[in-house]
């Protein structure tokens, strides 16, 4: 039998709540608490992969949105509180740790004087795509248990999910 088929931690607490108050439809338990616990798994994951790279979580979210943005790896500090959903304190907090890490630098705006702009380092650069290579590779190894085919259902379906949260 493959593993996935063996009773999980859900099945046993679904198992439970069935015993304890037959009167609830509890499927939606099998569904959300394996993408509850999935998220914590990923972010242990997902932590480490970053460290490995020397990075911290929030530094791989504003670096790889600069990243992204395509040469020369430059954004406003607006469009990275966008991006990475962090009030502008924050961000601003952010870019200073950082500049002192010489992983970005501000560059004033040439289309506004008052206007600053972030662009990531050589540094920053070599560690963001370090960071994605190592984060890739651990979620692709995450989901080799799913022939290829699943993976994109499951893709396909999360995408449903997740819309109405993001529309």
């Amino acid at each position: 039998m493959p593993a996935a088929q063996h009773p999980d931690e859900v099945d046993r607490i679904v198992a439970a709540w069935q015993r304890v108050r037959p009167d609830l439809d509890v499927e939606p338990l099998t569904v959300f608490s394996r993408v509850s616990r999935l998220g914590r798994h990923l972010d242990l994951a997902r932590r480490g992969a970053f460290a490995r790279s020397g990075l911290e979580p929030w530094e791989f979210d504003v670096l790889s949105a600069l990243r992204r943005a395509g040469e020369p790896y430059r954004l406003s500090p607006g469009a990275l509180v966008t991006q990475t959903l962090v009030t502008s304190g924050t961000m601003t907090n952010r870019i200073d740790r950082l500049e002192e890490r010489d992983l970005v630098q501000r560059h004033r705006s040439p289309d506004d004087r008052r206007g600053v702009l972030v662009e990531l380092t050589e540094v920053g650069l070599r560690r963001v795509d370090d960071a994605m290579t190592e984060l890739l590779q651990v979620e692709a190894g995450i989901l080799d248990v799913l022939p290829a085919a699943d993976r994109s259902r499951l893709a396909a379906l999360l995408r449903v999910v997740v819309g109405p949260f993001e529309g």
